[in-house]
């Protein structure tokens, strides 16, 4: 027993010694200038080496300092550096015949560096030789087939040319693809995290690499993305009054000419209006969408955003420029219940004053959507119909005359209508109609600004047939005589009433001394 001990200790010394020692007679790095150029034929650009080292223990090649070029229309400066690369390799065909089969390819805290065009192209899209010119189609792809290639804690810096913004930059990059091959389809996984915080995952299939354009490689792939703050991050300005914390759901998959998606995003705290305030709970929208790849352009089929057991719908087209995402939708809202709408409209803006309600009733709309994802035009009729807001007597916040009786239990609204143009510079109110059956009904124009101030000029008509029309009848027939008579006149082509203050708090004052004119 004894014997078979000392053979065993033997037999691992042996080993101990060949791996320690066979570094020592093999010079790796003289496989450094074949590797070079197998890998800038493979990408079709420069790849740049420093010392190669072997190690026995890991079964890899192991180089620092790496960089590969990019293309020279976009950058000088490495589309990769790195300062590790392992390279996975069978040990037995480089010891016994000098022959270097790789099996991996294991690049560690890589910095990436993606560019891209006015004109839609990527600064990888030219990876491979794709991009070539139309003679130069045929060349074929380099069937070269790897076990595995990782990228670990690598960082990944997106910008644009011309510069258009600040530059985008995910780190804790970590992408995962199994048996790569330019030639077929292969499995990936891929995780990252957002500036200030949000954590994207993907994972799918993609491949072959496209000949025409790397960035028109086709895949399908599941997505999510977690706690998400685009102003946090960068993606929107603060200014903008557009904030959220999403999570997002999706299924994307692209053929290399159309991409097309389809998920669900949470938004917690939405607020898309500088006037607005956040929604109290979590907001649901449902989206699908396809995008032409060459056009830089798609359709919206529908957004779907969800409110109580609701949902408000929008499609329409957009199309991508190098400055924003330019939207033209349209959203139609027949006859929605106010009641369910109703957490949603401090989320754009929609203020009520101070303790009152809307209750019951719908709420109507078809609204035309332009402009730039994150300064819409939102411009099209509305109308509230049958509902009560309750909290606000209107006959005892009219300031300048006293011909109302009080609207106790709060304001009916039969009908309130107007044309909407609003724009992140302002609100404009046009062809205002409200029939408000306690008092009577009004028409005008005015404005609602980002800082919430109102500036409304309105023409109101008294109806006589109700209990302020009876007071207010009872105070012209007071004023007797020829003021009586002129008043009363004047009255049927309505009282003038300037709206300020806030929506919150608004003013309402008559201007009596018109009526005498």
């Amino acid at each position: 027993m004894r014997k078979h001990w000392t053979l065993l200790a033997i037999v691992l010394i042996v080993i101990l010694a060949v791996l320690v020692l066979v570094p020592f007679f093999v010079n790796a790095d003289a496989f450094r200038p074949v590797i070079q150029q197998k890998a800038s034929s493979a990408l079709g650009r420069q790849v740049t080496l420093g010392h190669l080292s072997l190690s026995l223990l890991s079964g890899s090649l192991e180089a620092n300092d790496i960089a590969i070029s990019d293309d020279p229309a976009f950058s000088t400066t490495p589309f990769v550096s790195a300062q590790k690369l392992a390279i996975g390799i069978e040990v037995l065909p480089l010891l016994l015949h000098r022959q270097i089969r790789v099996t991996s390819f294991v690049l560690d805290s890589p910095s990436i560096q993606l560019i891209h065009a006015a004109n839609g192209k990527w600064n990888f899209s030219s990876l491979a030789g794709a991009s070539r010119a139309p003679s130069q189609q045929s060349t074929p792809l380099p069937d070269l087939t790897i076990g595995e290639l990782q990228i670990k804690n690598g960082s990944a810096t997106l910008s644009s040319l011309p510069a258009t913004g600040k530059p985008f930059v995910y780190s804790a990059l970590n992408l995962t693809v199994k048996d790569f091959s330019f030639v077929r389809s292969v499995p990936f996984d891929l995780s990252a995290s957002l500036p200030a915080c949000g954590t994207p995952t993907v994972s799918g299939q993609g491949g072959p690499l496209s000949k025409k354009d790397a960035a028109d490689t086709p895949f399908n792939a599941t997505m999510q993305l977690r706690k998400f703050d685009p102003v946090a991050a960068g993606v929107i300005d603060r200014d903008k009054g557009i904030s959220m914390l999403a999570d997002a759901d999706a299924k994307v998959a692209s053929d290399g000419d159309n991409l097309s998606a389809s998920g669900t995003v949470t938004a917690s705290r939405l607020q898309l209006s500088r006037s607005g305030s956040p929604a109290p709970h979590p907001v649901r929208v449902d989206f699908a969408a396809t995008d032409d790849l060459d056009a830089r352009s798609g359709k919206i089929q529908d957004v779907a955003v969800h409110t109580g057991s609701v949902a408000v719908h929008t499609a329409g087209t957009f199309h991508l420029t190098p400055q924003a995402v330019l939207l033209d939708l349209h959203l139609n809202a027949p006859g929605l219940p106010i009641d369910q709408l109703e957490e949603l409209m401090p989320v754009v803006g929609i203020q009520l004053p101070s303790g009152s309600q809307l209750r019951g009733g719908t709420l109507s709309s078809n609204l035309a959507i332009s402009g730039p994802a994150t300064a819409v035009r939102l411009a099209g009729p509305v109308e509230i119909d049958n509902t009560l807001l309750a909290g606000f007597d209107l006959g005892s916040r009219l300031q300048g005359m006293n011909l109302f009786g009080k609207t106790n239990g709060g304001t009916q609204i039969q009908t309130l209508r107007t044309d909407v143009d609003s724009t992140p510079a302002l609100t404009t109110f046009s062809n205002i109609y409200g029939n408000l059956p306690q008092v009577g009904s009004a028409t005008g124009s005015g404005t609602f600004a980002p800082n919430g101030a109102l500036n409304f000029q309105m023409r109101a008509k008294i109806t006589t047939s109700n209990v302020a029309g009876a007071v207010a009848n009872q105070a012209l027939n007071a004023l007797g005589g020829f003021l009586g008579n002129r008043f009363q006149q004047n009255t049927s082509n309505g009282i003038p009433l300037t709206i300020t203050g806030t929506a919150q708090n608004p003013t309402i004052r008559a201007n009596m001394g018109a009526m005498f004119h």
